[in-house]
């Protein structure tokens, strides 16, 4: 039976059912609903964390609550990375959690100056898209040269100029715990990669011993991959596991691949088996092992691997290349796949600034629909148009869908100017408003006391519309008139 959330009453039966509205709610009913469509956490319940008489009633809401597919922290002293959490297959059945983390190598073997240059190019990987800054990750430490000292003297070059959590790469257990010798004083709590069956016993010790989450491999050998789980959780006693089935192309391995993630998923998420439980592992950076030639076709592979296991359940996936024509397929897909599909993808309202607007800058106007807002953005400064951006809670929608369902008000549009402050920015009281809100331009004016302009329907005609219309004659005529 594939996992099932409880019902609003199961989880509300457990809560304090006292209404006292700390959690933000207006009641424990609706706390419990949100609870249980993932919208809120469990902790934001105090009174079941502070009072001991509900502690026994919060071990059970976790346990009502826990995913099929266990959550794992991995963390740098700057930043927290979440992989696994899953708990479902498909993304219609709820959402997915946790997004892909993406991880880039660097190795021991490589010069210093080299190191830092990648780490430098992976800190500074960023694209915006639909008003989301999209970035990558982890970066994931190799041991080529099995050199313990070596190695950790690049783990702690790798610490010294970077700010994100670290996959330690090494199946010489010795090199794995110099590593870590570094790492513990500094906060960190990296992922070892990885235990095999030839090493699993030496790797287990030291991942209980510094408290550390564990990958297994056995490329191409499920029965291999699932009696390690079965033995390093039930007989080892390690919770915190991940695995890695392998990535292969070729004749059967593009097959195989495929089959195995969504195996592993599939039976972690519909038969609620165990032994799969545990965040799954993609290292489309093998491909590189793989193939031989020419680089170019090898990046290629990369990228198309990449994008499947990102598709196909893996919940970590490490990389060698830096292109950006390989990253930025791979980060914008993993963020339109973790998006909710039950709410529109949207921007947080408040004001923007375009260019350097000044006091008498135009003030424009738009929704918090991500694309309609990068959209505005993206032609405003194309025009190299200095400006206010005013955004509205439209909870999501597009401007016309959003007037249509009185999700575009004039006391919206009040509200957010009172919160952002704007009238102590400009010294004129004029809004421009889109074009497809102009059957609000009334409601808006009696609102806000602001004169409402009506501007281009389409984004791409701001830049000449302000040229016409907000020139120092039209300022003053508005501003005076």
């Amino acid at each position: 039976m594939p996992w099932k959330p409880p019902t609003p009453i199961e989880v509300y039966q457990l809560l304090p059912k006292t209404n006292c509205g700390k959690c933000g709610e207006v009641n424990c009913m609706a706390f419990a609903v949100r609870l249980i469509g993932l919208e809120t956490k469990l902790e934001d319940c105090t009174p079941l964390i502070e009072e001991g008489r509900y502690r026994e009633n919060y071990e059970k809401l976790k346990g009502l609550l826990l995913p099929p597919v266990k959550e794992v922290l991995l963390r740098s002293p700057k930043k927290v990375v979440k992989i696994g959490g899953k708990y479902v297959l498909y993304r219609h059945e709820l959402r997915y959690h946790n997004p892909t983390v993406i991880a880039v190598d660097v190795d021991d073997s490589m010069d210093v100056d080299v190191i830092i240059k990648r780490i430098q190019m992976i800190e500074n990987f960023e694209y915006e898209y639909v008003g989301q800054k999209l970035k990558l990750d982890a970066i994931a430490v190799r041991s080529v040269t099995n050199d313990p000292k070596k190695y950790a003297k690049i783990v702690y070059t790798v610490t010294e100029n970077s700010t994100l959590p670290l996959i330690l790469c090494s199946l010489n257990p010795t090199v794995i715990e110099a590593a870590l010798d570094v790492l513990s004083p500094l906060n960190y709590r990296p992922l070892i990669y990885a235990a095999t069956k030839d090493n699993w016993r030496e790797m287990a010790e030291i991942a209980k011993r510094f408290d550390v989450p564990l990958a297994i491999t056995a490329p191409g050998d499920l029965d291999m991959l699932i009696s390690l789980s079965k033995t390093l959780s039930e007989d080892v006693g390690l919770k915190e596991l991940t695995l890695d089935p392998g990535c292969f192309i070729g004749v059967g391995g593009l097959s195989y691949t495929i089959k195995a993630y969504s195996w592993l998923r599939f039976k972690a998420t519909y038969d609620l088996w165990r032994y799969t439980g545990y965040p799954l592992i993609g290292t489309p950076i093998s491909i590189w092992t793989q193939i031989s030639g020419d680089p170019k076709e090898v990046m290629w592979w990369e990228a198309v691997l990449t994008t499947m296991l990102i598709s196909r359940y893996a919940d970590l996936i490490i990389m060698h290349s830096l292109d950006g024509w390989v990253l930025l397929p791979q980060v914008m897909w993993r963020f339109q796949l973790y998006t909710d599909p039950r709410k529109p993808v949207s921007v947080p309202p408040g004001l923007r600034e375009i260019g350097r607007p000044d006091e008498m800058s135009p003030v424009l106007l738009t929704s918090n629909y991500a694309l309609t807002y990068s959209l505005v953005l993206s032609d405003a400064e194309k025009a190299k148009v200095n400006a206010w951006l005013l955004i509205i809670d439209t909870e999501g929608l597009a401007v016309d869908v959003s007037v249509a369902g009185r999700k575009f008000t004039g006391d919206k549009v009040a509200e957010v100017i009172k919160s952002t402050g704007i009238e102590d920015k400009v010294k004129h009281r004029v809004l421009i408003i889109p074009g497809k809100a102009a059957r609000v331009a009334g409601e808006i004016e009696d609102m806000t006391k602001w004169r409402v302009l009506v501007g281009p329907t389409d984004s791409s005609e701001i830049g000449k519309w302000l040229e016409k219309s907000w020139t120092p004659e039209k300022i003053k005529e508005l501003t005076e008139g």
